[in-house]
């Protein structure tokens, strides 16, 4: 440990310090890079080059030689050790130096600031004249600024009243620009003129002010209103005679294109229903006079260069005829429900898709196009329903008849939704559409008349349905088909032929069940049922009338086996007509009541023959009828030697095929019904077998060891042997 002394020493103290300081500080940095540049000496380049010379010649010298110290070594050295001791010196030289330049600096600007004081002393003097000056001229001119001001208020107020003119006169008055487009015959109608009605009517409306004043209408309001009036009225009257005029070109060059101009001016026009009912009047008598000549060139000429071909070249088609001309009136109605729906503007309103019936709606402008589409086609509706019905009531063909029913029908409805129930065409269509129908029923009435008259060969000995049934059932069958593909909706309004009570109660008939015979065929519910049984009742009870009447007269000369077959043969083959078709499913059902009532006739009939053939009828006859009192044994059909004899000719008869199939039922068309009446009469054999032989085997019957009577021949008394001997397995399992 160093002693106390060495502590103290200040060398050692000033040692210790210096060999702590740290060289990297920025500030003692910044301190010895400020004292280098203090004292630097600046080297000539001699020198530097005699050192670098002599540096060169000694560089080979011994060692002696080599230690010698270069020369600007020496020089740094004495500069270090120079500034080490006047350093202190040298710091109050340069700090007196640096003062002396800042004192001389300063003095220079001290002598400028008092240049700067003699001249703003200078300024202050003038600018107290010029104050003087300007005291002087205010006084003077105050009187002049006050006269200025009261002219600048005044022109203010000029300028404020002049815009307010202006204003009025724009808002309240027409330029000359909009009093000829207005007036003027030279303007054309078009956005101009439009603007200049537009503006007259708002200047009307806005003079309602001038008009609703405290002491009553002024008499600048009243001017305006009488100027516009005049100008409005005129505007109007210049509508009504561009839209007259252009109405009777329409008759003439036969366009139905709607422009803007024409659709704005019927508007504006419906402001005065007096001046667009004029109009609408003129357009309409152009339509009714062009649609009825194009309907007679379309009958007479046809198209352009002569296609299409005249309508009237297919008179000897019916269908075609009729159909050609509903669709030209279809057509043509249609373009011009579009024009007028285009014309007043209510084409946009609903959209509509392709095909789809047009609905009426309730607005003024869808009246005005019923009632212009009514009157545009009243004159095509007297040469329609002549040559319409000229050509219906010359047909004698059911089919051709209720063909052309339903297309008028077709067109009848969409002709009501077109244009309305209430027009002129509308009636007519349900007029010779009720008179087609009437044509119809009569002729078919007069076909079911005629099958009671058609008298039947007794000699056929065939048991199918006559040659004139099966033709009947064939025109029934072809009416159902054109039923069933119809092509109006389902559950739509019959109104179009209302009044087809009348024509029902001249054919004799039911009123009201054709009314709706133009529903869908499609159309699985009772409407279509409804629709159609009208028809079926005409059709077809005549011809089952026929089938039993015949059967009478066959019963007469033919055996009554034959008679009933032939009457389920009729029956049958009607049903099946009726069969494919959904509608005619009450009717269906009528007849399989009447089938099954035949039925049951014919399984009792047949039961009677196979017992026989089977030689049991004497001996179920015997059982049934016995009195109870009486022993089954005791009864000659069925004493032990009968009974014995019996069931040997009933085994013979189980070999033979009438088991399995009756040849009197090979008549029946239906081998489901022969198959049915056969098992039902085998089933009711096995029934009275297993009765007779309960009896043979009761002690009621008296017979010794009946059990063994049964058994000495097939079935050997057996009732599930009975069962399988004739197929029917399944029912014998219960036994």
């Amino acid at each position: 440990m160093p002693s106390d002394t060495a502590t103290r020493n200040p060398i050692t103290h000033r040692l210790r310090k210096i060999l702590a300081t740290s060289f990297t500080d920025p500030t003692t940095v910044e301190a010895l890079q400020t004292l280098s540049q203090l004292y630097t000496a600046p080297q000539p380049d001699n020198a530097v080059d005699a050192a670098n010379g002599d540096r060169d010649e000694w560089s080979g010298s011994d060692e002696d030689d080599a230690e010698q110290q270069h020369p600007q070594d020496n020089i740094i050295d004495e500069m270090a050790a120079r500034a080490r001791k006047n350093l202190q010196r040298d710091l109050e030289n340069k700090l007196a130096q640096d003062s002396e330049h800042f004192l001389h600096a300063f003095g220079e600007v001290n002598q400028k600031l008092d240049d700067l004081e003699g001249l703003v002393a200078k300024m202050r003097v003038y600018c107290d004249e010029a104050e003087a000056q300007v005291r002087l001229t205010e006084g003077a001119s105050r009187s002049l600024l006050e006269h200025a001001e009261s002219l600048q208020q005044e022109r203010h107020q000029v300028e404020t009243r002049k815009s307010i003119v202006t204003l009025f006169l724009d808002r309240f008055t027409l330029t000359d620009v909009e009093i000829d487009a207005l007036t003027s015959r030279d303007v054309p109608l078009g956005s101009r003129f439009f603007l200049a009605m537009d503006k007259t009517a708002r200047i009307r409306v806005d003079c309602r002010v001038l008009m609703s004043g405290e002491d009553g209408p002024t008499k600048t309001g009243m001017d305006i209103m009488s100027t516009t009036s005049s100008y409005l009225e005129q505007g109007y009257d210049k509508i009504y005679r561009w839209c007259t005029l252009e109405f009777r070109r329409m008759g003439t060059e036969n366009h139905l294109e709607v422009s803007p101009t024409m659709v704005e001016s019927v508007r504006r026009l419906s402001q005065r229903p007096e001046l667009l009912s004029e109009a609408l009047a003129v357009l309409s008598q152009t339509k009714q006079n062009a649609l009825l000549n194009l309907f007679l060139n379309a009958l007479t000429r046809g198209g352009p260069s002569g296609l299409p071909r005249p309508i009237e070249l297919h008179a000897h088609d019916p269908i075609r005829y009729i159909g050609d001309m509903l669709a030209w009136v279809h057509q043509a109605i249609a373009a011009e429900c579009e024009f007028f729906e285009s014309l007043f503007g209510v084409s946009g309103r609903a959209k509509r898709m392709v095909g789809e019936v047009r609905v009426a709606g309730d607005s003024i402008e869808e009246e005005w196009v019923r009632d212009l589409l009514d009157v545009g086609v009243r004159k095509l509706c007297v040469p329609l329903k002549l040559r319409v019905l000229h050509t219906i009531r010359a047909q004698d063909d059911s089919i051709v008849c209720y063909k052309i029913a339903n297309l008028l029908q077709y067109y009848a409805l969409t002709m009501l939704h077109t244009i309305g129930d209430r027009s002129v065409l509308s009636d007519t269509l349900r007029e010779i559409t009720q008179a087609s129908y009437k044509v119809f029923f009569n002729t078919i009435e007069a076909q079911g008349r005629a099958i009671l008259r058609i008298p039947l060969d007794l000699d056929d000995p065939s048991l199918a349905p006559p040659n004139f049934v099966m033709d009947h059932a064939q025109v029934l069958r072809e009416i159902m088909l054109v039923y069933d593909s119809s092509l109006l909706d389902e559950g739509t309004d019959p109104s179009p032929v209302r009044g087809a009570e009348e024509v029902n109660d001249e054919n004799g008939g039911d009123g009201g069940d054709d009314v709706d015979t133009a529903n869908n065929g499609n159309d699985d519910g009772p409407n279509a049922a409804k629709g159609f049984s009208r028809i079926l009742d005409i059709m077809i009870d005549p011809a089952i009338a026929m089938c039993a009447a015949a059967s009478e007269e066959k019963a007469r000369i033919r055996p009554q086996w034959d008679s009933a077959v032939f009457v389920l043969n009729c029956l049958c083959y009607l049903k099946n007509v009726l069969g494919p078709f959904s509608f005619t499913r009450d009717k269906q059902e009528e007849i399989e009541g009447i089938i099954e009532d035949r039925l049951c006739a014919l399984e009792d009939d047949h039961y009677d023959h196979i017992l026989r053939d089977a030689s049991l009828w004497d001996v179920v006859h015997a059982m049934e009828t016995k009195d109870p009192a009486t022993p089954l044994s005791r009864l000659p059909a069925t004493e032990p030697a009968a009974l014995q004899l019996t069931l040997s000719k009933f085994s013979l008869w189980l070999s033979t095929p009438d088991t399995v199939s009756s040849p009197r039922l090979a008549p029946l068309s239906s081998a489901a019904i022969a198959g049915r009446v056969h098992h039902a009469a085998l089933r009711r054999l096995v029934r009275v077998y297993a009765a007779l032989c309960e009896e043979v085997k009761s002690g009621k019957a008296r017979y010794e060891a009946g059990s063994v009577l049964l058994g000495r021949e097939r079935p050997f008394g057996q009732v599930g042997l009975l069962w399988q001997i004739f197929g029917l397995v399944e029912e014998g399992d219960k036994y």
